[in-house]
């Protein structure tokens, strides 16, 4: 099943895409369930489930504006240096332990959302990645049991603004720029994802494709990722997780390849879909 948040008519809700319509869940639940993360924290996708399965769609996905699939979530943490070839052309050495960093949910857009390049860098980079959000929480979960913690897999673009990265050795500065990122277009329900080791990843830019890898060759793969997560903190329902990109990306290449506006970029995860969105300068995006 893929779920999905979004507004319709200034309305926001969520549901279920259907025989290439949307099943509007939000307006049958939200009394219940005022938001999609807080059916993940009641565990409640059985009961979309089923009422999407006995509903047609009720408009055209035409008719919506896609917002990220879950848009209240209460951690995103996003995984670094986690595919060899992407650790190689960095330069760096290969991490003995995962390497994390915070994003911030007004980091991100929805599918078909600008990407807005901030005005004050020209380094605006792209990172493919895949996303999976947490279903069922939980501390010191062991990796032979974390695939049954998670409810849904999704299409994550980690844009980044290379010179505020480096700034420091922390790289929260480059990747919570305002809309830098995009996160969707749906998340597709774990049960349709058998192995989210045995997908295929690839980034295009304009048609061109920048990246391409097997999520096989994580470093850190998904139950490896959950089992260290939780043994930090408890991992709670509606967190994202995003786990890592792929050589190619725009800075290492020679010349650098980076981000400009009227730009698309393209996520595409095999079994989700493609995330895809247009890039904007800021001074039109700016919030006020």
């Amino acid at each position: 099943m893929r779920l999905l948040s979004f507004t319709r008519h200034g309305e926001s809700s969520y549901g279920a895409v259907l025989d290439g319509g949307i099943v509007d869940l939000g307006v049958r639940h939200r009394r219940r369930w005022p938001s999609l993360s807080a059916v993940l924290r009641d565990d409640g996708i059985e009961d979309l489930r089923n009422d999407a399965a006995a509903a047609g769609p009720d408009f055209p996905v035409e008719e919506i504006r896609f917002l990220p699939p879950v848009t209240d979530p209460g951690r995103i943490l996003c995984v670094g240096l986690n595919y060899r070839s992407h650790i190689e052309e960095t330069g760096r050495r290969m991490p003995v332990h995962p390497t994390f960093f915070v994003r911030f949910p007004d980091s991100h857009v929805g599918h078909g959302e600008a990407m807005v390049r901030p005005r004050v860098s020209s380094e605006y980079d792209f990172e493919g990645e895949l996303a999976f959000v947490v279903g069922r929480g939980g501390r010191h979960i062991p990796a032979s049991r974390a695939l049954e913690c998670i409810a849904g897999y999704s299409c994550y673009n980690d844009g980044s603004v290379r010179d505020f990265q480096r700034h420091t050795s922390q790289f929260t500065p480059g990747k919570n720029f305002w809309h830098s990122g995009a996160f969707g277009p749906w998340m597709v329900t774990a049960d349709e994802i058998a192995d989210p080791g045995g997908l295929a990843l690839e980034t295009r830019l304009n048609g061109e494709v920048m990246q391409s890898a097997p999520t096989s060759d994580l470093l850190f793969d998904i139950p490896c990722l959950v089992e260290y997560i939780s043994q930090v903190f408890p991992l709670r329902a509606g967190d994202v997780i995003s786990t890592g990109t792929t050589g190619g990306v725009g800075r290492a290449r020679n010349p650098p390849v980076f981000l400009r506006p009227g730009d698309r970029i393209e996520v595409e995860v095999s079994g989700i879909g493609t995330l895809s969105n247009p890039v904007a300068n800021e001074d039109a995006d700016a919030p006020l």
